[in-house]
């Protein structure tokens, strides 16, 4: 098992974030969005440069899971979800194919607050369907880079472009140590004295990029 420590990196995003990548891809908009699922709601990130909101992506129920189709990349989350202390927040992400000619992430957030402002502040991890990950944060409003996106081999990488990929991210926090753990295996920690504002009380959800679509199951939050 390899856990990444020491990686962190506090800069601005201008270069970073929300992929750079999202430059070669506009956000596109999903017919019939919106947020059908029962408590749940979502947030997009501050200043979408074409003004889309979650409304423009879909959060529905499918059977006992739910699915979720992004135009812009967003947080949704039910305030049931709000935790402190030590807990585990996970779910898992099964891409059922890749939407665009680059990978985008799925995983899950903890220590969110004002997420319905223009100045959220939660820390995420997410996985890749090419076996990357990466762990960032928006502090208040303003996102940095925690760990660089790096290869892990517990993170599956498809097969191709048209092949189903599955991923269980979880976030830990226990005691002063916050931990992301990608199908079992821990890929990161860190002490919380590492990451600006060390956040970790708030709430719980969802963390997925623009333009995705993928069925989200056993999401949940234990102690």
């Amino acid at each position: 098992m390899r856990v990444l420590r020491g990686c962190l990196v506090a800069v601005p995003v201008a270069a970073l974030l929300s992929v750079a990548v999202t430059a070669q891809d506009a956000d596109k908009k999903v017919e019939g969005g919106g947020i059908t699922v029962k408590g749940w709601t979502g947030k997009a990130d501050p200043g979408n440069k074409q003004g889309l909101t979650v409304k423009d992506s879909k959060l529905a129920p499918e059977g006992a899971n739910m699915r979720l189709t992004t135009g812009p990349a967003a947080v949704y989350w039910n305030a049931a979800n709000t935790a402190k202390g030590d807990y585990t927040v996970k779910a898992t992400f099964t891409e059922p194919k890749q939407t665009i000619n680059h990978a985008h992430p799925f995983g899950v957030f903890v220590g969110g607050k004002d997420l319905e402002t223009e100045t959220p502040t939660f820390l995420y991890c997410v996985a890749y369907r090419d076996g990357m990950f990466t762990v960032r944060q928006y502090n208040a409003g303003k996102p940095n880079q925690i760990v660089k996106k790096n290869a892990h081999e517990k993170v599956m990488k498809a097969a191709g472009p048209d092949a189903e990929v599955k991923q269980e991210v979880a976030m830990s926090v226990k005691g002063s140590k916050i931990e992301c753990s990608i199908n079992g295996a821990s890929v990161w920690s860190a002490d919380k004295s590492e990451i600006p504002g060390g956040y970790t009380d708030g709430l719980t959800g969802i963390r997925v990029s623009h333009n995705s679509d993928a069925i989200v199951s056993g999401f949940a939050v234990t102690k």
